[in-house]
């Protein structure tokens, strides 16, 4: 993957993704940004969200899970001082479908995340990850 992002000034940055889409990052009032883009570090637990997201959906096609709506969350926490990677991260799945087992779908959440998600892999040497679930009939 090669990726690259231009300086826009203060502390804004822009950047092309692989499919086209543009992808702004930018610093907090706090620290003398504008809040005009997305925190980058918001940008990893987005990813985060979307690579389990695409796994469950996948792993769960493959189980014919009857899943009709899929809301993931995630709840973090910082490293007080700097550099403020993430100790934890809590990713909570709201999931919807008809008769869904939840031994089944903790199975697909635990392939994703301990198996698939690259994303996941990728931030688990210094963030504790876990997951909660609930399911609802729909």
């Amino acid at each position: 993957m090669n990726l690259q992002m231009d300086w826009k000034g203060g502390f804004k940055f822009s950047g092309i993704t692989h499919y086209g889409h543009e992808i702004s990052t930018d610093a907090s009032k706090k620290i003398g940004g504008n809040e005009d883009g997305y925190q980058p570090l918001e940008l990893i637990m987005f990813s985060l969200m979307g690579c389990t997201g695409i796994d469950f959906i996948e792993i769960a096609k493959k189980m014919r899970l009857e899943v009709t709506d899929l809301k993931i969350n995630v709840d973090a926490t910082q490293h007080d001082n700097a550099p403020r990677y993430f100790t934890k991260a809590n990713v909570n799945y709201e999931v919807t479908g008809k008769n869904l087992d939840p031994k089944k779908i903790e199975r697909v959440i635990k392939l994703s995340q301990e198996k698939y998600c690259s994303a996941a892999v990728t931030i688990s040497g210094k963030t504790q990850l876990s997951y909660t679930f609930s399911i609802k009939e729909g």
